[in-house]
């Protein structure tokens, strides 16, 4: 008996090819072949190669905003939680870059290719850290706005870009870049009250 296909099957499989043949060679055929079906299968739950690549970035993508949302949704100290935040995030992005480097130079290509699919991760990531201020404000550990909560949590991960921001990937392995990291993050949190 074979196993059903099914999108998380084909996502799994396409993150696979990709890593194997890279996103300029990687093909829908190469994604059925590696599931033992045939490319018109892989359509079926994929119109266009170009939905199949938008879907396997955003399931690449959301692995850390999934990661994240604990942290967002509380219990605890605002500060504390943004501070938890912040690291799991750069610990996770590096983590992304250093362990698989070849799928991680993969999505950076695919990344371009699918703006509104980063777009929207980014929309999601600002949003956990918008409720965090919220959360912080209302405890009164955080100062009233201006700015208002999103446009100031939208600042704190701007700032932190060297951090998590893919293209600063090379940075991250530098002898520094842990105390580098601290210490912006503590800079940025006591900013914020």
């Amino acid at each position: 008996m074979t196993e059903a296909l099914t999108p998380e099957r084909i996502l799994a499989a396409t993150e696979d090819v990709l890593r194997r043949y890279g996103p300029a060679k990687a093909t829908v055929v190469d994604v059925a072949r590696a599931l033992g079906v045939s490319h018109g299968s892989v359509y079926r739950h994929f119109r266009t190669k170009t939905a199949l690549r938008e879907a396997v970035t955003k399931r690449w993508l959301d692995h850390t905003t999934t990661l994240l949302e604990p942290l967002a949704a509380g219990p605890g100290p605002a500060a504390r939680r943004m501070a938890d935040w912040l690291t799991v995030l750069f610990h996770a992005k590096r983590r992304k870059a250093f362990d698989d480097p070849e799928l991680f130079a993969t999505y950076q290509v695919l990344v371009a290719e699918v703006s509104g699919v980063v777009a929207e991760h980014v929309a999601e990531l600002v949003g956990q850290l918008t409720r965090i201020v919220e959360d912080g404000r209302a405890e009164g550990v955080f100062a009233p706005g201006p700015p208002d909560a999103r446009t100031l949590a939208r600042a704190v991960f701007q700032a932190t870009y060297p951090f998590h921001k893919p293209s600063y990937a090379a940075d991250w392995a530098r002898p520094t870049a842990e105390a580098d990291f601290t210490a912006l993050r503590d800079l940025v949190v006591r900013g914020c009250q």
